[in-house]
């Protein structure tokens, strides 16, 4: 069984973000309810944990280096949450991603298989 990066994209950056803080709210309980049924499958290797909105983002090399504030941000979608799952193959991961109930509202799930470090 293999190891799966479960990324939650999400609006935060924006005037209108997408979900709406109320729309979030709505789909607290379900996205909860979502976790803990890819728990109760023993699929759940590292819960989510909730992340400032906020943030610092290094470009550059070593003195060079600019640090700025606020999350790392394309087209205004950033990183809402990220979880581990185990999975047997990207299929599988697929599936347990696909029914996040967060989606409904604009957010993108991305699924990436963990490489294991080199010996």
């Amino acid at each position: 069984m293999n190891e799966y990066l479960v990324v939650v994209h999400r609006d935060i950056t924006s005037k209108n973000p997408k979900p709406t803080a109320e729309q979030m709210q709505m789909a607290m309980k379900p996205y909860q309810e979502w976790i803990a049924s890819i728990a109760a499958q023993d699929k759940l290797v590292a819960p989510p944990k909730r992340w400032d909105v906020g943030g610092r983002v290094i470009k550059g090399m070593k003195s060079m280096a600019k640090v700025s504030e606020g999350p790392l941000a394309t087209d205004s979608l950033s990183i809402g949450g990220l979880f581990l799952v185990k999975a047997d193959d990207y299929k599988e991961a697929v599936k347990l991603a696909k029914a996040c109930p967060i989606i409904q509202y604009g957010a993108i799930v991305e699924v990436r298989e963990a490489i294991p470090p080199v010996q």
